[in-house]
């Protein structure tokens, strides 16, 4: 089957991040089935790159990179361990500039939301996945705050996402004025200390925020 969408997306990307030979733990893939192998043969054209300035990460599959490896993000003592059961069963690939991640969950990909756990339908397969990002990669990406912040801080600095001061579920605004850049391991403890509070919360009940190193 020709995979234009993704094909497009990886002509758009920067060069791969991990080695060009994917190196894996195939063992790790089983449970993730059919996504599973074209995730790894997606990464087998390009083993993890960004894309739409630094909007859209991908994550390499590979033993070691300077980068953020696919096998240590979803690592449990990295910052899974924070949303407890919140991460289970996921297969986390991609994140946005906000560091909302995309995910392999029960033979589909989902938008898991980082502040509150929340996951949202995207497609059933990675040529349909790649061609929403493409399609509306503005909505999709965060790619116009990204561009915006860079454009008047400079280049983020590589492992770094855009983190809201205020978190947007608690009523902090899409906007420049609200964001700076953290540590995306960092980032990602702090909101799922955050996603378990929220979690069957009853409606008023108070939230503390904190960001953990």
């Amino acid at each position: 089957m020709h995979m234009k969408f993704i094909e497009q997306l990886l002509s758009m990307g920067t060069p791969a991040t991990g080695s060009e030979e994917v190196l894996i733990h195939l063992e790790d893939f089983p449970s993730y089935g059919r996504l599973g192998k074209e995730l790894l043969a997606m990464l087998t054209s390009k083993n993890g790159f960004y894309a739409f300035e630094s909007a859209l990460q991908i994550f390499p599959a590979a033993y070691y990179t300077q980068e953020m490896t696919l096998g240590r993000w979803n690592s449990h003592g990295l910052w899974r361990f924070e949303y407890e059961s919140i991460a289970d069963s996921k297969l986390f690939f991609a994140q946005e500039a906000f560091g909302n991640q995309f995910c392999i969950f029960q033979d589909q990909i989902w938008f898991f939301d980082a502040e509150t756990g929340d996951l949202e339908f995207m497609a059933d397969s990675m040529e349909s996945w790649a061609e929403k990002i493409l399609t509306d990669h503005g909505m999709k990406t965060g790619y116009p705050l990204m561009s915006g912040w860079q454009r008047a801080n400079g280049r983020i600095q590589a492992g770094h996402r855009l983190m809201p001061k205020i978190p947007f579920v608690l009523g902090g605004e899409y906007a420049l004025g609200n964001l700076y850049t953290l540590n995306a391991v960092s980032a990602m403890k702090s909101r799922g200390n955050l996603a378990k509070q929220i979690k069957d919360l009853p409606d008023g009940a108070k939230i503390q925020f904190k960001i953990i190193d």
